[in-house]
């Protein structure tokens, strides 16, 4: 769409010349150069693309809390334990099969680093004195989905969270 210049707005008939001359104003504010930041202040790191396998991921994902935790348990009617509930997961929003345990899954999918985290990706940590003994599905803003133990089931923790942050093994992802 092409705006007419400023002074042809003093032509228009009625108020019509206001909704166009609002648009105007609008668009030029879109024009100016983002504020600079400070020359010491942390840098952000851009969000990461739209991507709707992830997206669905992370929905399945948080659509499973407060189910009840089960060794061995692979399936929302009969619990999960943390393997199970990443096979889950991945079936059930992406179509995508995976199977073993918690080392397994680690095996099996590929490091990448911590600051490069997007939803659906998975979280290791040593929870018994063994590498990658638990694991979670990322969903975004530092949070993590899991099945962590009977007495609390499937629920969120955050990456920050002294417990995991003490055993955090590492990011890894079985997506491209």
């Amino acid at each position: 769409m092409s705006l007419p210049h400023p002074t042809s707005l003093l032509r228009m008939p009625g108020l019509a010349w206001c909704g166009v001359l609002g648009l105007w104003m609008l668009l030029a504010g879109c024009s100016s150069a983002p504020p600079q930041p400070a020359e010491n202040a942390p840098r952000a790191t851009a969000p990461a693309a739209y991507n709707p396998v992830r997206n669905d991921l992370a929905l399945v994902a948080m659509g499973l809390l407060d189910t009840r935790y089960a060794s061995g348990g692979r399936g929302p009617a009969t619990g999960f334990d943390c393997s199970g509930l990443v096979a889950h997961v991945y079936k059930e929003g992406a179509g995508i099969p995976v199977r073993g345990s918690a080392a397994d899954l680690g095996r099996q999918s590929r490091p990448i680093e911590r600051s490069q985290l997007q939803a659906g990706d998975l979280v290791f940590f040593n929870t018994l004195g063994s590498r990658h003994s638990h694991v979670g599905v990322y969903v975004g803003n530092d949070r993590f989905v899991h099945a962590s133990n009977p007495r609390t089931g499937v629920r969120v923790d955050s990456l920050s969270n002294r417990y995991y942050a003490q055993r955090f093994e590492g990011a890894q992802t079985l997506l491209d």
